[in-house]
């Protein structure tokens, strides 16, 4: 959660996998949204790495401008490295060379965020964030990602996709106006939708053709875009929630599945030769530039560690049930547990200074319960909760006050669930101020590449790593190792640690 006064137009809802999110966002009708004391930059980068500027009379590069202010604060702004900066840089000036359109320049920008992420704006806006520079394990893994981000810009997939949308657009509103309570209307809107999806995947496959011979051509290795596509399939799986939940049964999806993706890759791959004797990787000076990458949640937004948030620049923390999965965004720290209860905590400014039972009962909850409303100590630290109700959920309210800022928590379960007061009472037993020590204590974890010694093995590599209680499983992951994969003298790791 990003520590600061942002104003938004979202609702405040609970966001939980699928069968949440409607009954949520009806919840919290909450018109405001999220007041923080952060704003991150909103104008475009003065110093672009690829070029100097982008081609001032491009229409497409006017496209792409009106939108980065937007990418770049939804993603919780830019990350700055000089290093990093130059790593990217130049994998993007060698991919440029081979590109469909050589004359096209390329606006890259780093994203401060730890998603795994990469996209394309038109007139050559590219982005990466650095979560995915610190999963990738060389750079021709980094370079299979670019290219296919070049190949949308290169292709103009932008503004094809643009304008398709806007028909559909249009096309749903008439037939949601006119057939709105009709079947064949809802059935028309399916159809829409399925066709942009279709229309995506056919783009996402030429990219990824095109992202390829690019790769071959730049002479890196051209296996990295198929070897990589896996390697973020394993991420999200690992991230998961529930490992078992198979998002490739969205037919919304705008990606082609993975195995589809991966062996295609591969096939277009095999057109510079068999895979390990063609192309160079690019391992020892990728790891050069990411060693010291900011990993996970930054300063900005808190930390996750284990199951506490701590926010050292606002100086709270709080902990979550064993067995939740934290999610730290920058609009607000979400939480999902067993038996379908989530968790929302978020902060707004408090401008009226008013009681914070009148602050509950003010309309921003639907389903109030206003005879549960009642005001508490939590800590030493004023405080109210109440409860609420829609649909088939129950929900805990929970607002605190410090200074002129106030903090709430949002707790859903289905209807009858005892989980709903065990919950509530471990964010409300644990909220507090942090100490002094404890913020000064609190530092960033990085992306540290280590050296491998005689007598070093991969399981004491992965007691070293820090942030998760899943050490080995990650280790293994971030270095690319599978489940009978050993180390030598020699070899150089990733560690994810202060």
């Amino acid at each position: 959660m990003t520590g600061g006064t942002r104003k938004s137009t979202r609702r405040m809802a609970i966001v939980r996998p699928l069968a949440l999110l409607s009954a949520l966002t009806a919840l919290a009708g909450c018109q405001t949204a999220l007041e923080q004391t952060y704003e991150p930059t909103l104008s475009p980068s003065s110093t672009p790495q690829i070029v100097s500027e982008v081609q001032k009379n491009d229409p497409r590069a006017q496209m792409g401008a009106r939108e980065h202010p937007r990418i770049i604060a939804s993603y919780g702004g830019e990350y700055r490295d000089e290093k990093t900066e130059r790593l990217v840089a130049r994998i993007t000036g060698a991919l440029t060379a081979v590109s469909e359109n050589p004359n096209q320049s390329y606006r890259i920008t780093i994203l401060n965020s730890p998603a795994i992420n990469a996209f394309a704006l038109p007139g050559g806006y590219l982005y990466v964030t650095r979560g995915l520079l610190a999963l990738a394990n060389d750079a021709s893994e980094v370079a299979a990602v670019l290219s296919h981000e070049m190949a949308h810009v290169t292709a103009n997939h932008g503004i094809q996709r643009q304008q398709r949308e806007e028909a559909e657009v249009i096309a749903s509103r008439v037939v949601s106006e006119v057939l709105s309570s009709d079947i064949a209307g809802k059935e028309a809107l399916a159809r829409g939708k399925l066709r942009l999806a279709a229309f995506s995947r056919n783009q996402e496959l030429q990219a990824d053709q095109i992202g390829v011979r690019m790769l071959g051509e730049a002479g890196y290795d051209p296996y990295a875009a198929a070897r990589f596509l896996e390697a973020m399939a394993s991420f999200a799986s690992f991230n998961a929630v529930d490992p078992e939940n198979d998002q490739s049964m969205d037919f919304l999806s705008s990606h082609p599945s993975a195995p589809q993706r991966v062996d295609l890759a591969r096939r277009h791959a095999r057109a510079f030769g068999p895979e390990g004797t063609t192309g160079d990787r690019g391992r020892d000076y990728y790891l050069d530039g990411i060693d010291g990458l900011l990993y996970g949640d930054s300063p900005q937004e808190g930390y996750v560690r284990g199951q506490t948030f701590l926010h050292g620049k606002l100086g709270i923390r709080f902990d979550v049930p064993d067995g939740f999965q934290i999610d730290n965004k920058v609009e607000a720290v979400l939480a999902t547990g067993p038996g379908e209860v989530a968790i929302r905590f978020d902060g707004v400014a408090d401008t009226q200074g008013r009681s914070l039972t009148d602050y509950i009962a003010s309309g921003w909850v639907t389903g109030l319960e206003p005879d549960t409303i009642r005001a508490i100590q939590m800590n030493g630290l004023e405080a109210a909760t109440a409860r609420a109700s829609a649909d088939r959920w129950d929900f805990d309210v929970t607002v605190i006050r410090i200074g002129s800022q106030i903090y709430r928590f949002l707790t859903a379960v289905p209807k009858g669930s005892p989980a709903l007061e065990t919950t509530a009472n471990t964010l409300r037993s644990s909220f507090r101020r942090m100490t002094a020590a404890e913020v000064a204590s609190l530092k960033p974890l990085r992306v540290r590449v280590f050296t491998v010694k005689q007598g070093e093995t991969v399981p004491t590599l992965a007691a070293r790593m820090m942030g998760t209680d899943r050490k080995l499983e990650l280790f293994r992951l971030i270095n690319a190792m599978g489940m009978t994969a050993t180390v030598q003298p020699g070899d150089r790791v990733k560690i994810i640690t202060e």
